[in-house]
């Protein structure tokens, strides 16, 4: 038997006043269009926005549903709306809040499992990383220069 390490690095920043002016927008963008979350079930609402290179910004929120599965996640809206709108343009940023109804979220929040393939898998059509920025309701903000960090073991067309 072998084993093998995997190692991820991530960037951290004490305050949204901390990031970049670009992504200090973005996150700010994320934080209202976190209002917009349709959560009755979960109680737990999603704001994305993500820079697109066409220099457009798109925005996502969670979209819940009585029949669970059949609900969205903010990151899903956003880059499902990008591909669809913009299909030329690559995502070069993505800045994602989370925040409860019923308790505050003070650690940094990443994409689901299913986010993070979603995400992967413009990325890798794109042939560019994908920086993304998240965080809770307050606190520190996380920064990844690739969903690799998130998801190293990608599934992708080269599988297929």
């Amino acid at each position: 038997m072998k084993e093998i390490s995997i190692t991820t690095q991530f960037k951290l920043f004490d305050l949204i006043t901390d990031l970049p002016n670009d992504v200090q927008s973005l996150m700010d963008q994320a934080v209202e269009v976190r209002k917009n979350a349709y959560a009755p079930y979960s109680k737990f609402r999603v704001g994305v926005a993500i820079a697109l290179d066409n220099g457009k910004v798109v925005l996502g929120s969670n979209q819940e549903n009585a029949a669970y599965p059949s609900g969205l996640c903010a990151e899903r809206v956003a880059v499902f709306y990008a591909g669809a709108v913009y299909p030329a343009a690559k995502i070069l940023k993505m800045a994602i809040t989370a925040a409860s109804d019923t308790n505050q979220t003070t650690a940094p929040i990443p994409p689901c499992g299913s986010c993070r393939q979603s995400i992967a898998e413009y990325e890798i059509r794109q042939e560019t990383p994908i920086e993304i920025y998240f965080m809770g309701e307050i606190g520190c903000i996380y920064k990844s220069d690739s969903v690799k960090n998130l998801l190293p073991f990608m599934f992708d067309k080269k599988y297929l």
